[in-house]
């Protein structure tokens, strides 16, 4: 089993470099009176042993009898705070050199560094959180976007944690009845309800199922959905990549083939994270570099959910237009990804193309991208080519951990059920089901692995 520590912990809780104020926290049995070594309140008549709950006291540090900040202290008794130990946080101005100072005074008076994500560890390992709300800290404190930061607050709420906690205990009332016929099996008894165990087992399976099939979409509102911007060289594919992103991130020039490799960033439209690439113009080419640059746009294209097709509307004629979007959904071959004709460069287009209509049979959206025309609708129509409705309470998986451990519970899963259709004993049934119970206990907690811990919490950042 993992070890917690036995010492009170310290770290800088905000991000490094200066600011206004930065928060210093401390953990442990001895916070207190660590605190009490530097911190003089200026009200004599406080005492930390006597104070009440979420108490902030107003004061400065000192260190031989040198004032180093004044500050506020914030006061968590144990078991109310973060971590279910005695906690103080240190208010104190922003300069990095007063922030480095009182953490050497900590040090210095008794307490220890924090290691990364140790102040979560030890919320965790005090019953203040399971494991997958934990997770989720660090998913909240990396969210990017609207999406992602209600997915990562309703898992810290325990929506998450509530589900999979409701399906083991399903599981487990079942599992005790047919221990229990174990324990009479010489007298042929039958304590579980077989059509009920099948009832169960069948609602567990296509509620693990449901879970597992929000993977997909949990995936992309951590990560961003992955936009390919595709073309010939020199369409104008850069100069859209910058002006979708409101910045020069990609170099333009009038030279075809000036992108050789991929230019990839991210860009946030109505609270959801779009993953925009800048691929190499596709065309024949004897250079090697830029043959490499090509394959990889093909690559990307694969892994791609929407492709903008760029074209420069005022020398391209909509027969090869339509030749090579058609060319392009053969190399796909996957109906769920959206293709918007992105028709470039209209500020060049003195008169409407011949057979333009004929573009509407795609979803076509035409722009400047040089002068920025029509670049915000694009914006909007590349948001509604992608259904993110997520309810408030809607359970989303985004972990990748979380993910395989339900895939391995939904094969246990389908072991009851066959095994229920079959009319196996109970001896097996029982460790199918254990066995269930395990995966689904490795996402909250209750069954850990001090490897699988020690993984998690080292991504945090130390002051977490």
């Amino acid at each position: 089993m993992f070890n917690l520590s036995e010492e009170t912990i310290c770290a800088i809780a905000t991000p490094s470099g200066i600011g206004a104020i930065s928060i210093i926290r401390i953990s442990g049995k001895k916070s207190f009176q660590i605190c009490e070594k530097i911190f003089l309140p200026k009200s004599k008549s406080i005492n930390f042993s006597n104070l009440k709950p979420f108490s902030i006291i107003y004061g400065n540090i000192i260190f031989d009898n040198e004032i180093i900040d004044e500050v506020l202290v914030s006061v968590f008794k144990a078991p109310n705070s973060y971590t279910g130990e005695n906690c103080i946080e240190i208010s104190c101005h922003g300069s990095i050199y007063i922030q480095h100072k009182i953490l050497e005074i900590l040090l210095k008076s008794g307490a220890v560094l924090a290691q990364p994500g140790e102040f979560t560890m030890r919320a965790f390992f005090n019953g203040k959180m399971d494991l997958s709300q934990a997770e989720a800290v660090a998913d909240l404190i990396s969210s990017a976007s609207q999406s992602s930061h209600r997915v990562a607050i309703n898992q810290l709420r325990g929506g998450f944690s509530n589900d999979i906690k409701k399906l083991r205990a399903e599981l487990i009332d079942f599992a005790s009845l047919i221990e229990l016929e174990l324990d009479f099996s010489e007298e042929d008894v039958e304590f579980a309800d077989r059509k009920k165990l099948n009832t169960l087992i069948e609602n567990i399976k296509n509620e693990v199922n449901k879970l597992i099939n929000s993977y997909k979409l949990g995936n992309v509102i951590k990560k961003g959905i992955p936009v390919a911007i595709i073309g010939k060289p020199n369409v104008g594919k850069s100069t859209l990549l910058n002006a979708i992103l409101n910045e020069d991130k990609a170099i333009v020039s009038e030279i075809p083939g000036t992108t050789r490799d991929s230019i990839e960033d991210t860009f946030v439209i109505n609270g959801v994270i779009f993953r925009f690439i800048d691929t190499a113009g596709l065309r024949d080419s004897e250079d090697e570099i830029e043959q490499i640059g090509i394959s990889r746009t093909y690559e990307n294209i694969k892994k791609a959910s929407i492709i903008l097709y760029v074209v420069d509307i005022a020398e391209t004629c909509v027969e090869e237009i339509n030749t090579n979007i058609n060319d392009l959904q053969k190399i796909i071959g996957d109906d769920t990804k959206k293709i918007i004709l992105v028709a470039n460069k209209i500020d060049k287009l003195v008169d409407v193309p011949k057979g333009g209509k004929q573009l509407f049979e795609w979803e076509t959206v035409f722009v400047s991208a040089k002068r920025n025309e029509n670049v915000q609708f694009l914006s909007e129509v590349i948001y509604k080519a992608v259904d993110l409705k997520i309810g408030n309470d809607e359970t989303v998986v985004t972990n990748i951990r979380h993910y395989e451990a339900l895939l391995n519970a939904y094969d246990s899963i389908l072991n009851i059920v066959q095994g229920l259709e079959k009319g196996i004993s109970g001896d097996l049934l029982a460790m199918d089901i254990r066995q269930a119970l395990h995966y689904l206990g490795e996402i909250t907690g209750q069954v850990t692995v001090e490897e699988v811990l020690g993984n998690i919490f080292s991504k945090f950042c130390i002051g977490k």
